[in-house]
């Protein structure tokens, strides 16, 4: 029987553990079935109860302290070590009846979006053998809304991950809190951005050497203009 759930992705510190909280908090009240399930081996406490957990297989501190590797060599090691013991997240997975829905807490480096086939190797099998119906949320602070580089950056990896990922995708303000204080017209120009004015706005802050590249790579983020009403 086909199971559904969704992959909470963004940078690190984008508050993809604070939106699991949330949703969970918010299923409750609707009397909705949902668990969240950590893939975080770096993860350090949670506010949220934890359905499953990656670090009872493998953490982040172990293998930085028995194989002397940095924080984010550690992690790679991880997920990949994850990777080769799928067996033992199928075994987790299956204690869940069918119709309960799963959210997937993951790790927020983005090397194991771009660099290493980590999370789409992981993505494909929960899809195909799993079965899967999933949706991947990619939280981004709202704080890349006020910056033009921020933003360049923000949208590239959101970029990055959709492609690697092939599933539908949803992209995610949090922190909106934290932009009370943000002009709204100014928000508006980079929920709707004008790249012609985006690119002006690159080039007056950075050196003529990297015009061609904002060029190419702003028309990459190309944003179509909001529907007009029916």
């Amino acid at each position: 029987m086909v199971r559904f759930g969704q992959l909470v992705m963004g940078p690190a510190g984008s508050g993809k553990s604070t939106y699991c909280t949330e949703l969970s908090r918010h299923c409750e009240d609707m009397h909705r079935t949902v668990h969240v399930v950590n893939l975080d081996p770096a993860a350090e406490s949670f506010a949220y109860p934890v359905a499953i957990d990656v670090r009872e297989l493998i953490s982040v501190d172990d293998v930085t302290e028995e194989l002397r590797l940095g924080p984010n060599g550690g992690l790679v090691f991880c997920m990949e070590y994850l990777l080769d013991n799928l067996d033992w997240l199928d075994e987790k997975i299956s204690d869940y009846l069918d119709d309960e829905y799963l959210v997937f807490d993951l790790p927020g480096q983005i090397e194991l979006y771009t660099h290493f086939p980590v999370m789409r190797r992981l993505t494909r099998w929960l899809t195909l053998e799993m079965e899967f119906r999933l949706c991947a949320v990619y939280l981004l602070d709202s704080q890349f809304m006020v910056d033009s580089s921020k933003f360049f950056g923000g949208a590239l990896s959101a970029l990055s991950a959709m492609v690697q990922l092939e599933i539908p995708h949803v992209n995610v303000l949090s922190k909106m809190d934290l932009a009370a204080g943000v002009n709204q017209e100014r928000l508006e120009e980079f929920l709707y951005p004008d790249i012609q004015s985006l690119i002006a706005d690159l080039n007056e802050n950075m050196g003529p050497t990297y015009v061609r590249l904002n060029q190419v790579c702003l028309l990459v983020i190309r944003i179509p203009p909001p529907s007009s009403p029916p």
